[in-house]
């Protein structure tokens, strides 16, 4: 009994001397676990501390005498004066901005202008999602649509959106319709090419089970093909939404009212590079939010996929 004993005590004095050095691993991961649950407050600390540095450069490089102030403004400089740039938003001069009687204030002003240029990028964008997706899936669907349609697309998906500009004009003349023409066809030909490019690198042996349980082709491609490229289509989604919020710019120089590419031709045509600067930090802030509204539905749709970055960052 007292060799037990001995031997018990000695056992527990050394699990003892060995329990940090196995508690540490613990109090590790629980340290970790509770960072993970707070991961918005590390992306939007880490996004801040990014912003600020790029900004904190800017800061030093106008205080050291290296950028001018009148060709090169300092964000303090055209990021405080709201009420100064806003009224600059009114571009077809519908209001009197900042007198409450007759017109909107300066913040209601940049607002407006705002809603009319996010309404042209996502309606120009959904209509050429939506055509784009149909007609690659068309194309691979039924031969003779593919060997019609697709070397006109491949023709065409080297033009300058640019291009297509007087096109618009000719068309549509002026205000909305030509603006959201231009997001169609600068996304139209790049996406029906990306739909052919995600249907072809299905994996075969998820057509070949389909067929094995006997699956019609129209079936394959609803609930196989289609599916499969998901995941695919949405990254082409989120990559498109930052083209679409360039040839909108584009678009609004050529007269449609009001928008923010007006706002940027104004900047330009009066040499007011606080306006352009701020104009552009206002885009910015709109596409970063639209991207992180696109990248939190694209988790919850596929909500099934593996987190690889992740992996990624652990090798």
């Amino acid at each position: 009994m007292a060799v037990v004993e001995r031997d018990a005590t000695t056992g527990s004095a050394a699990t003892g001397t060995s329990r940090p050095a196995a508690a540490r691993p613990l109090a590790v991961n629980r340290l970790f676990a509770s960072i993970a649950g707070w991961d918005w407050l590390s992306k939007a600390w880490w996004t801040c501390l990014s912003v600020g540095l790029f900004a904190g450069i800017w800061e030093l490089c106008w205080a050291m005498g290296w950028a001018d102030p009148q060709l090169l403004p300092p964000p303090h400089i055209f990021l405080s004066n709201f009420g100064e740039q806003g009224k600059f938003f009114n571009t077809a001069t519908r209001w009197q901005v900042g007198n409450s009687m007759e017109g909107p204030s300066a913040f209601e002003s940049v607002m407006i202008t705002v809603a009319a240029t996010t309404m042209r990028v996502f309606v120009g964008l959904v209509l050429a999602s939506v055509l784009a997706i149909g007609i690659g899936v068309a194309v691979r669907y039924w031969h003779v649509f593919d060997k019609l349609v697709l070397p006109t697309v491949t023709l065409l998906s080297p033009v300058s959106p640019i291009a297509w500009l007087p096109v618009a004009i000719f068309l549509f003349g002026i205000g909305n319709a030509p603006a959201i023409f231009m997001v169609v066809v600068a996304l139209f030909f790049h996406m029906v090419l990306a739909t052919i490019a995600q249907i072809d690198g299905v994996s075969p042996n998820l057509i070949n089970v389909a067929r094995t349980m006997g699956a019609s082709k129209r079936q394959i491609y609803g609930r196989v093909i289609v599916p499969a490229i998901l995941p695919g289509m949405l990254q082409v989604l989120r990559m498109n939404l930052f083209g679409a919020w360039m040839v909108v710019l584009v678009a609004e120089s050529t007269g449609v009212g009001y928008g923010m590419g007006q706002v940027i031709m104004l900047a330009r045509n009066t040499f007011n590079p606080s306006l352009v600067f701020f104009t552009i930090a206002v885009i910015g802030v709109l596409g970063f939010a639209f991207d992180w509204l696109l990248r939190l539905a694209q988790r919850r749709i596929l909500y099934w996929l593996p987190d690889t970055q992740e992996k990624l960052r652990g090798l």
